[in-house]
């Protein structure tokens, strides 16, 4: 007698969904500003080796070259040797190519800094605002009247107080920035705090620093991760603000502020004094914007299913 065999009926297979980090890792919009940034960091770190002559050194003789025009350039041994001018010359004789290579370590340099002090510093501000109901209406006083002043007057006003140098640009750039993250934590933290499994933590006696270790800080790191990009962006802009306006780094420092601060009264004649640093500075500016962008729609669960 045959044996009856019996046939199990085939389960659909379910996909699953992929994770933020995957879905990061194919948005054309991080692909992008991921690869431009990429290779300014890059530019930065090589500088010494991309760069073709001291970004400091003067040489009269060869002033306000324009881009292409051989040059005669006078090397740390006192030695002559010939170059091209790939960009150009400013006013005083200094290779533009190479202050442009070595401008984008101080950029950079200054927006990581304050993305880093910024976050880290409002993170804390911010947890402590929004967990804590009695210290909310005090610490929040205090970043609405910061919030109050336009960022680069106090950018300005803070740089004027101490001595010109990179730290304290770095100091008032972060500082405003700091408000806009405790505003963004202490909004994440006033919702989480009303969630269930907080307030089951918090009936079971679970220390503080501990639920806000394990059940709040993480619900802040996607969106921390956005708005350091964008808060890096608007500082590399705000250092070429202040740069251009005279009272940022030094101007013997080279930077793309500073680059086209002294290209700025001969820039009818020789536009590519402006021309080749604003370019790096708006490339790198549109590189992070665009970045912040795609992390946004990949690592928000509402934009994420747009995606």
């Amino acid at each position: 007698m045959a044996e009856l065999t019996t046939i199990e009926p085939a389960v659909p297979a379910v996909a699953s969904r992929p994770t933020a980090s995957a879905r990061a890792m194919r948005h054309p919009g991080v692909i992008a500003g991921g690869l431009v940034i990429l290779l300014v960091v890059l530019i930065g770190l090589l500088a010494p080796f991309l760069g073709t002559i001291d970004p400091t050194a003067i040489n009269p003789a060869a002033r306000n070259r324009v881009p292409g025009m051989e040059i005669s350039m006078r090397t740390d041994t006192g030695e002559r040797i010939k170059m091209v001018a790939r960009f150009g010359t400013d006013s005083l004789g200094r290779d533009i190519y190479s202050r442009v290579v070595y401008g984008a370590r101080v950029s950079l340099l200054i927006g990581i800094a304050v993305a880093v002090i910024s976050i880290a510093a409002g993170l804390f501000i911010g947890l402590l605002a929004g967990f804590f109901r009695w210290l909310d209406a005090v610490l929040m006083r205090i970043m609405d009247g910061l919030m109050a002043i336009p960022a680069i007057l106090l950018a300005i006003a803070m740089v004027s107080l101490f001595r010109a140098g990179v730290g304290a640009v770095i100091a008032a750039i972060a500082v405003p920035e700091i408000p806009r993250v405790v505003r963004l934590v202490r909004s994440i933290v006033l919702g989480v705090r009303e969630e269930p499994y907080v307030e089951a933590a918090v009936t079971l006696g679970t220390p503080t620093a501990t639920l806000l270790w394990r059940h709040v800080l993480p619900n802040t790191i996607a969106p921390l991760i956005v708005q350091g990009t964008f808060t890096c962006a608007s500082a590399i802009l705000v250092e070429a603000i202040l740069s251009f306006l005279g009272i940022g780094v030094p101007p013997e420092v080279p930077t793309w502020g500073n680059i086209m601060a002294e290209g700025r009264q001969v820039f009818s004649l020789y536009p590519h004094n402006i021309i080749y640093p604003g370019i790096m500075l708006a490339a790198t500016i549109l590189a992070v914007n665009v970045l912040g962008d795609g992390l946004r729609d990949t690592l928000d669960p509402k934009m994420a299913k747009r995606v």
